[in-house]
């Protein structure tokens, strides 16, 4: 199983986000044998989800 290692704010450089785009976050995932997957998903979705650092990953996520 894959757990949260860590949650870094979306970061959108010199551009903002488009007013019809939902906010973003990087949220990077380590396995048991500590290689890590990096993933972009929703905020609101993370949140929703009630999921946070050292979480175990959901399987089938619904991004």
């Amino acid at each position: 199983m894959k757990r949260i290692k860590q949650i870094f704010d979306g970061d959108y450089g010199c551009e903002e986000r488009a007013a019809n785009e939902k906010a973003r976050v990087l949220v990077i995932l380590e396995d048991e044998e500590c290689r890590e997957t990096t993933l972009s998903v929703e905020d609101a979705w993370l949140l929703e989800q009630g999921l946070d650092e050292g979480d175990g990953w959901p399987e089938e996520p619904r991004i």
